[in-house]
């Protein structure tokens, strides 16, 4: 068949966005990694597909599929660049929509200055529900924060577990150029403590209100920005008493900025989404 796609990026983190309102969709894993292939298909982290909803009282579906071909839960930067296609193919008047998620629903918004703020909810805090295997393993606490360890090469790293709707092993570092991110971002994905893998990030806090972050994705390895990671990063430092609401998030892809009112509030994630070009693929 022949797909109709929109290539996006919200700061880097780069997306194939599909609507699978006006045209058929079901493709397999295999057919998700050709799409999301640098060299013989388009190249993306991750593929957006937007639906019809499910549920009552939301505007759209929103589907996420990792570079792998796996499906998953959540993508922060993809939902704001959710918003701008449904509102540039005029799928939507709303500026204000409310779409269903694996993980539940979001409420994007497009600001005046085009920027994009999204409700991603509250964080999740509690290692099971995350989830992390807490079997065996003793914490510290850091202000209101719970760090667990992590064997990681035979060495012990400290890490804060927060789910964005998706699962994050976040670590603060001296400097994020110099982190082993690759190297250890791989194995923190697939560590045995994660039993639906994690995204790996790693945290330098520059102040209170301003970090720089690098995130080693589930199923898409490091990317140029992440936006659940970043909401996850921020809770993580509130959390630990490094940083104060607002944060400026600075990723290798641009700036990010994210506010959390501790406890239950929701995270408020504000940034860029971009159209970069209309394709037409044989798939």
């Amino acid at each position: 068949m022949k797909l109709k796609f929109t290539k996006m990026h919200g700061a880097g983190n780069d997306f194939v966005v599909i609507d699978a309102i006006n045209q058929a969709i079901d493709f397999t894993p295999a057919q998700w990694q050709y799409l999301a292939d640098r060299r013989f298909g388009v190249g993306a982290d991750q593929m957006l597909v937007v639906e019809k909803p499910q549920a009552a009282g939301v505007d759209f579906r929103y589907r996420i599929y990792n570079a792998d071909g796996g499906e998953v839960e959540q993508c922060g930067n993809g939902a704001r660049a959710f918003v701008r296609f449904v509102t540039d193919k005029k799928l939507t008047d709303k500026h204000s929509i409310k779409v269903e998620t694996m993980s539940g629903i979001i409420e994007p918004r497009l600001e005046a200055n085009g920027q994009i703020t999204v409700d991603m909810g509250a964080p999740i805090l509690t290692p099971e529900e995350v989830p992390f295997d807490t079997t065996d393993l003793l914490c510290k606490a850091e202000g209101e924060d719970n760090l667990w360890p992590l064997d990681v090469k035979g060495e012990t790293i400290w890490i804060s577990v927060v789910s964005m709707g998706n699962p994050h092993a976040v670590q603060v570092v001296a400097d994020v150029e110099t982190a082993p991110v690759r190297e250890d971002g791989v194995l923190i994905e697939h560590h045995p403590r994660f039993p639906k893998r994690v995204n790996a990030g790693f945290m330098q806090v520059l102040d209170q209100h301003h970090i720089k972050l690098r995130v080693f994705e589930r199923g898409a390895g490091e990317t140029l920005a992440c936006g659940t990671g970043a909401c996850a990063a921020v809770v993580a430092g509130i959390r630990r008493g490094l940083l104060a609401s607002p944060v400026k998030v600075q990723t290798r892809g641009g700036e990010l900025v994210i506010a959390w009112g501790g406890h239950d509030a929701p995270v408020m994630m504000t940034g860029p989404a971009v159209t970069v070009f209309e394709g037409e693929i044989e798939i």
